[in-house]
């Protein structure tokens, strides 16, 4: 019989988190962001020495967790970030009918989440259809322009869109 022995680390070993850098594109949560930045900014703008490069990269990463948070999962390139806001209030919506104690914040509860799924479905569908177009002139530009490598790959694309 062999044994194998292996060490588990516990101590000292950090998960790096992705950060969602993809609600930078929109122009709320980028001057929401900058503001919040700005603020930590001013209160130790003196300490530029040593500890200061520290207290600067906790003033970042700090941030980032704040106002835009983790990546938790990858979505569709075609998903906009009002989409995702939508999906997210979707799912918030749900907690909240499963939270719920009286029959009648149940109810409630549930018309409110009918009401905000209708609208996250069908911001997806305007995603989808704008992102199918958007490819579909893509693809005809290259054609007129002759380019034979991207009309192959747009139309690889769009055969395997969703």
């Amino acid at each position: 019989m062999k044994l194998k022995l292996k060490k588990h680390w516990t101590m000292g070993r950090t998960i790096s988190q992705m950060l969602s850098t993809a609600f930078l594109q929109d122009t709320n949560k980028l001057n929401k962001f900058k503001i919040v930045l700005s603020n930590k900014f001013q209160a130790f703008h003196d300490l530029l020495n040593g500890e200061g490069t520290t207290m600067i990269k906790e003033a970042i990463t700090s941030t980032y967790h704040e106002v835009l948070g983790h990546k938790k999962h990858h979505h569709k390139e075609w998903i906009n970030v009002d989409t995702l806001d939508k999906i997210q209030e979707r799912r918030n919506k749900k907690t909240e009918i499963n939270t719920s104690r009286t029959r009648a914040e149940k109810a409630r509860a549930q018309v409110e989440y009918t009401e905000v799924n209708k609208q996250a479905k069908r911001s997806i569908r305007t995603d989808k259809r704008k992102y199918v177009e958007d490819l579909a002139m893509t693809a005809e530009k290259a054609a007129r322009e002759g380019n034979m490598r991207q009309l192959y790959d747009t139309t690889k694309k769009l055969w395997k869109s969703p």
